[in-house]
Order: C-alpha cells, then structure tokens, then sequence
C-alpha cells in the first residue's frame, strides 16, 4: 500500500493512543472526584468542573458515567498524586504530574527516563521554588471592568487580571478557582473558557539549542509516554 499508508496508519495509532491516555486521565480524576465527596455532578462541584473539562477535550461520556459508577461501588482504588521534581539537559527543569495506584512503578518509570538522558530527579522544591501554582482562566468579553469589579467584591484575591482587545485572563490561588467560575458563571451564562488550566508556570524560561534540545525534547517524549503521567510542566521556550 505504501509510504503514505504507513505514514496515515503510524499517526492514526499516534492519535489514538494520545486519546487513550486522555480518557485514561479524565476517568481517574474524575473516579477521584466523585469518591472524595458525593458522587452526583450536581452536588460535587470539584466532580462538576471536572466533568465539563471532560467533556470540552470530547471524552465520551460513557468513560465519564463509567467512572462516575465505579465511585459508587463499595470497592475503593487507591489513586495518589504524586509530583516529581527533575533536572533536564542544560538550565532546564521539569516538574512531573502523576496520578498512580502503585508509586514504587511510577518513580521507576520517571527516574528511568531521566536516566536515558543522563540527568536526574531532585528533590521536593529542588524545582518548585523556581515555579508558580496558579490557576487560570481565559474567555471573551467585553464586560472586564464588570467583571473584575464583580470579583473583587466577592472578597477574592486574585493574582493577575488581563483584558486585551476584550480576550480576559485572569490568574488565582488554585483554590480560589471555583469561587472565581462561581462569579462568572453568574455573569455570563454558557461562559465558554479559552484556557481553563491549573498548574505550575515557570518564573523564568530557558533557550536550549543543538544537542541540549533534542535531549530535551527526547526527554519530554519519554516521560509523555509513562501512562501515569497527567502533565509535564518546563521551563524551556518551544
């Protein structure tokens, strides 16, 4: 059949198994969700803003209702998340998401990766330190004044508010997150959320060139490829 089959059906296997970890991730998160306070959407709003993240990435909502009933069963598994801290090729630094029902295998895949490159984990706040946890929310509008107005008089803090050419973008505390979406929600009905992310950004960025890249890049790729991992954080400029 060809190059060009070959070429379609590699990246056909390439997508689906990038969907997979997507469901797989989702399903976990939400099995979490659900187990940890009551697992109904309406009544869980952590299982709430989870589902709707779900459902903007196209999960199915078969693995979303699935994962919703599991929680509803008596048998209990013991998911842990668990955040690595590493040191990559040149000034680079990566922070590793994972979510695990067994830690010992995890850190083993983890630190394997790091060792086909001939770098190393570090310790809690090795990395961290050079990082900020934020959560942070990006929509249209053209009501920013409003809005931030709004906020500020539900006694939230938030870190940093943006309004450019009516693209909003505000940053908060991670907790803070669903008092925010509570008070947008109120204001714009059907809100629909450009960025909706919590996670670490780095204070400062970092170029990598000729070998230092690829390392880097081949680094990134293994990690990407360890089913327990959720997210990958950097502070290297792509």
């Amino acid at each position: 059949m060809g190059r060009a089959y070959e070429v379609r059906k590699a990246s056909i296997a390439k997508t689906g198994a990038i969907k997979a970890k997507l469901y797989s991730n989702f399903a976990k998160e939400i099995y979490l969700a659900a187990k940890s306070g009551v697992p109904e959407i309406e009544s869980n709003v952590k299982l709430k803003r989870i589902v709707e993240k779900a459902k903007k990435q196209q999960v199915p909502n078969d693995i979303i209702n699935r994962a919703i009933d599991k929680a509803k069963g008596s048998l209990t598994e013991d998911y842990k998340e668990v955040v690595y801290e590493g040191f990559g090729p040149g000034e680079s630094t990566l922070i590793i998401k994972t979510l695990t029902d067994n830690v010992n295998r995890t850190v083993g895949f983890v630190r394997a990766a790091f060792n086909k490159v001939n770098k190393s984990l570090g310790v809690t706040n090795s990395v961290a330190y050079n990082y900020d946890h934020l959560a942070i929310v990006g929509f249209k509008s053209e009501r920013g004044d409003e809005i931030l107005e709004a906020i500020l008089n539900a006694g939230i803090n938030i870190v940093d508010f943006e309004d450019e050419d009516q693209e909003i973008t505000i940053s908060c505390e991670p907790q803070d997150i669903h008092a925010v979406k509570d008070v947008l929600e109120s204001l714009i009905k059907d809100i629909d959320y450009d960025i909706d992310e919590v996670g670490m950004y780095p204070k400062n960025k970092v170029v990598l060139e000729g070998e230092n890249l690829e390392l880097f890049k081949r680094l990134y790729s293994l990690l990407d490829e360890i089913d327990d991992v959720t997210e990958i954080y950097h502070n290297v400029v792509l």
